[in-house]
């Protein structure tokens, strides 16, 4: 490896901007939304979901062009991860009945932590040779759920007995602490981690030329099939990562309306989640450095499949506890994996344009049928139903991704 320091410092990155995901999109905001703001109308929260992931998924790939020829790819971020701080601060004044305003702070702060993903995950190339991207990527996923088990035990103990009056004041003041734990920690990388350098720079009409770029890309990889291992690989990731993304969004709902666990009983559930990740994070990017990306992906998702199935027969807290202990172990993995097989996949100085394809017009767009699926299948039956609607994904993605053609590690330094 390059720099220990360096990848550390990267990987703090991943550590502070995990709060938002777990106590915005997966623990807190999402059930306070859904339940109490929205008034138990699950599909406004799949909207908000699917409407930032699609405003972010077209933003994405321009804005990776321009960061690549312009060497912008801190500054980008840096902005990209205030937008999404600052309005997760505002989401304090959200109260019951502010659904405007819920919805359109949510949707923002989305945008901020999922645009800034695309710069974030161009620095992996950088960082350490293709032998090591698993398990470099391995440690940032593994960093972040560590901290997201840190922000949810402060979480635990800050909330009072959800029968107290100020119950709804803790849990808006959970939001300011989601805010401050990303920004806090997020500094490190902006001080710490220098611009990737790149030979191709070009000082002039950044706007235009990003746009140009990122179509010629598109088409490139789609339609002149230039890159086929991309394409097919990107298709797959669609997939698998829509369900991923929608058991994220939903899993607190789930808990809540299905088993009718408390606040509590769902953030020890989360907790259990974030530790099996830690460790999957881990052994799977080892695993895949020995196996390749690819099958360890394929295993993951195989383990995708049972949690889904799982939580369709799941009838007791304890059951759930140990279908999170497979999302867990599954979650990190298959993420960790994808991320490496992107950079593996992608040419030389465009990271930050392919991985705007990749995190942003598939990463994001892929987020926007799951819960829209979701939200109007669990209205219409139930969360039962509908997480097994989204085992389809998985699936179709497990058999899609069996086509890419990945090139041996052994070729690459």
């Amino acid at each position: 490896m390059k720099d220990r320091g360096k990848i550390f410092v990267w990987t703090l990155f991943d550590f502070a901007n995990t709060s938002f995901s777990v106590i915005i999109v997966t623990v807190v905001f999402s059930k306070y939304f859904s339940n109490y703001v929205a008034g138990g109308q699950n599909w406004i929260w799949g909207l908000a979901v699917s409407v930032s992931m699609v405003i972010a998924a077209f933003l994405s790939p321009p804005l990776g062009a321009i960061a690549d020829v312009s060497r912008n790819r801190k500054r980008f971020l840096l902005i990209f991860t205030l937008l999404s701080v600052c309005c997760t601060l505002l989401m304090f004044f959200v109260k019951s009945g502010d659904i405007l305003l819920g919805f359109a702070l949510f949707v923002l702060a989305n945008i901020g932590f999922e645009a800034g993903l695309v710069f974030y995950d161009a620095f992996l190339p950088n960082l350490t040779e293709k032998k090591n991207f698993g398990r470099v990527s391995g440690y940032g996923f593994a960093m972040g759920y560590v901290g997201a088990l840190a922000v949810l035990l402060i979480v635990m103990f800050m909330l009072p007995e959800s029968t107290s009056p100020d119950y709804y004041y803790y849990i808006r003041l959970t939001f300011v602490v989601a805010a401050l734990f990303f920004f806090v920690f997020s500094i490190p990388l902006f001080l710490f981690v220098r611009e990737p350098q790149t030979s191709e720079v070009i000082k002039t009409d950044l706007i235009r030329n990003g746009i140009n770029k990122s179509f010629e890309t598109l088409k490139n990889i789609f339609f002149r099939k230039k890159y086929p291992p991309i394409s097919r690989f990107l298709f797959a990731f669609f997939l698998y990562n829509d369900a991923i993304i929608t058991i994220i969004a939903f899993a607190s709902i789930f808990a809540s309306n299905i088993l009718n666990m408390s606040d509590e009983q769902v953030i020890i559930f989360f907790v259990i989640v974030q530790s099996t990740a830690i460790a999957g994070s881990f052994i799977f990017g080892i695993i895949s450095d020995h196996i390749g990306p690819k099958k360890t992906i394929s295993i993951t998702l195989v383990v995708w499949i049972v949690v889904v199935i799982g939580a369709f027969f799941v009838q007791t807290v304890s059951e759930f506890y140990i279908v999170g202990l497979l999302a867990g172990l599954a979650i990190g993995s298959s993420q960790s994996c994808s991320r490496s097989l992107m950079a593996l996949l992608t040419p030389k100085e465009r990271e930050a344009e392919f991985f705007g394809f990749y995190d942003g017009l598939f990463g994001k767009s892929s987020a926007v049928v799951g819960p829209l699926i979701y939200g109007i299948v669990s209205d219409i039956s139930n969360e039962r139903f509908a997480a097994l609607a989204i085992g389809i994904f998985f699936v179709v993605g497990f058999f899609v991704l069996q086509k890419v053609v990945v090139p041996p590690l052994k070729n690459h330094s």
